[in-house]
């Protein structure tokens, strides 16, 4: 990487003098010390922490599981095995193009302060304003999604421990479904209210725990497996019979990808927890970069692990098997019950990946809490001043349990309606894309030649990545707002363009009527 120091900054002390001598000053610290932030939040943590944040969000073992329904009903195999390397690459170009500009502007605001230097003077607020509330309020949907994953995998674990659907099991209601969902989130504000350090010893496990889990889900299943997949059936069967009416081969394809990219998304996370990172304008991109990475390549192994053991699709998707339609929860229980008679041992990898998506709901409500924090240290949330508090321990907690309690609000929505519920939540992917798009666009465009790089950078290519990134988020929010079934009707039609168009409204109106008057931008708190 070519290393480049802007002229813009101020010349700092690269060192400071102690009893015992010279001792280096953390580069993170002194780059936000220039961008006009006091260091608040305890600065802990390693590269390898940072990156174990991130990866324990985007957490193959959650997404993968939680879509593969989806997966396999559109396109089936072949369309998760090869369309995860086509999500994933365009999910690293975005990836690098988000790192450089990270290297350059390490703070816990990320992508908003991102785009408010970039869109230049003029455009600042604004672009700092919309930036920063599809940012927060992606990572919301994001929280409320997994842990209701969770709650849902918890319901569906019970159903098979006590016979599965055939065999009498119990069925939790939507009623108890939620309230697994709110024992959940009370768990993760309870655990992010610890000091960063426990936070960083439960980030590490749960990276380990997501790669370990893979490896050994990946080759247990299908070993055990009495009838498994072949070669022909894993690598190049496409499914077409999909029961909603789409016949067009590219149509099933794309719409296949929303597995991969679903799965691919929260790495933003190592930007949010830079002002608690160690020289966090090298450490923090290697997080973004290292765990879209290491992710690619963890997860095509568990798709592929997995898929080996799939036989009848149709039965898979079906609400009347034992596990009511959770097709990878069938998989595991069919495997060991058709071995030894039983489907103990499918419930125990359900409990693996349980655990997988606990802590990515842990992980998920730590980078939500930072990201609150930094924006309403710049005053872009009602009631900023309780936000940005931070405890003896430097965490903000307030930040915290407010973040827990929004992603629970969200979920209620699937009292009345699923189809309600997943249209909220598809602001997880697509609001949270553009999100991610914002800065980027700013950085080709109005700071083309004037963006200073950090020392993590891509040289003369970064323009060439960052366009290609913009042409992929506007790709996907295109696509995956397109109809997932026909005919359409109030049951079938695709909401994600509703939420996401609704949020826009309101994030528009909400500056045109009020903010536009008050809201500056990121604001420096050096001397306050």
């Amino acid at each position: 990487m070519v290393v480049a120091v802007g002229a813009d900054k101020m010349a700092l002390p690269t060192s400071r003098s102690t009893q015992n001598g010279v001792v280096p000053l953390d580069s993170g610290h002194a780059r936000l010390h220039e961008l006009g932030y006091k260091q608040e939040l305890k600065r802990d943590l390693s590269v390898l922490s940072n990156f174990a944040f991130s990866f324990s969000i985007i957490s193959v073992l959650t997404g993968i599981t939680t879509l593969y329904n989806n997966g396999l009903q559109f396109g089936g195999p072949a369309v998760m095995v090869y369309g995860w390397f086509v999500a994933g690459s365009f999910t690293m170009l975005v990836g690098l193009s988000m790192a450089e500009i990270c290297s350059s502007y390490p703070t816990s605001g990320g992508l908003y302060y991102w785009s408010a230097k970039l869109a230049g003077p003029s455009w600042a607020p604004f672009a700092s304003w919309i930036t920063g509330w599809f940012n927060i309020v992606g990572q919301w949907a994001v929280t409320t999604s997994v842990d209701f994953s969770l709650a849902q995998l918890i319901q569906v674990i019970i159903l098979l421990s006590t016979g599965g659907k055939n065999g009498g099991g119990y069925e939790a209601s939507k009623y108890a479904v939620i309230g697994f969902h709110g024992a959940l989130l009370f768990l993760h504000a309870l655990l992010n209210s610890l000091p960063i350090s426990w936070l960083s010893f439960f980030g590490q496990l749960a990276a380990a725990w997501n790669v370990v889990g893979v490896f050994v889900l990946m080759l247990i299943v299908p070993l055990v497996a009495k009838e498994r997949a072949s070669a022909k059936f894993v690598f190049t069967h496409f499914n077409t019979d999909n029961g909603d009416g789409i016949h067009s081969g590219i149509y099933i394809f794309v719409l296949g990808l929303l597995m991969s990219q679903y799965t691919l998304t929260g790495y933003d996370a190592s930007a949010h927890m830079t002002e608690e990172t160690k020289d966090a304008d090298k450490n923090g991109p290697k997080g973004i970069i290292t765990a879209i990475g290491i992710s690619i390549v963890v997860g095509w192994a568990y798709i592929l692990g997995i898929t080996f053991a799939v036989n009848d699709i149709p039965y898979l998707l079906s609400s009347e098997n034992d596990a009511g339609g959770y097709a990878i929860a069938e998989v595991f229980y069919l495997a060991f019950k058709g071995r030894f008679g039983n489907g103990i041992g499918g419930i125990i990898c359900l409990g693996i990946v349980a655990v997988a998506i606990f802590f990515c709901g842990m992980s998920s409500v730590t980078s939500n809490s930072r990201m609150a924090y930094a924006f309403s240290r710049d005053g872009a949330m009602p009631f900023s001043s309780v936000w940005h508090k931070v405890n003896k321990q430097e965490v903000p907690i307030n930040a915290v349990w407010m973040s827990a309690f929004i992603s629970f609000c969200m979920a209620l929505t699937s009292l009345g309606s699923l189809v309600a519920f997943e249209a909220m939540v598809s602001i997880a992917t697509i609001g949270l894309y553009i999100a991610y798009a914002l800065p980027i666009f700013f950085r080709v465009t109005l700071a083309r030649k004037s963006f200073i790089p950090g020392p993590f950078n891509i040289g003369r290519y970064g323009v060439l990545v960052g366009w290609i990134a913009v042409f992929w988020v506007v790709t996907i929010a295109v696509l995956f707002s397109l109809p997932v079934a026909y005919p359409i009707t109030v049951e079938t039609l695709n909401y994600t363009p509703v939420a996401v168009g609704g949020l826009l409204l309101l994030i528009l109106s909400s500056w045109i009527l009020s903010a536009r008057h008050w809201f500056k931008g990121p604001i420096t708190n050096i001397g306050i």
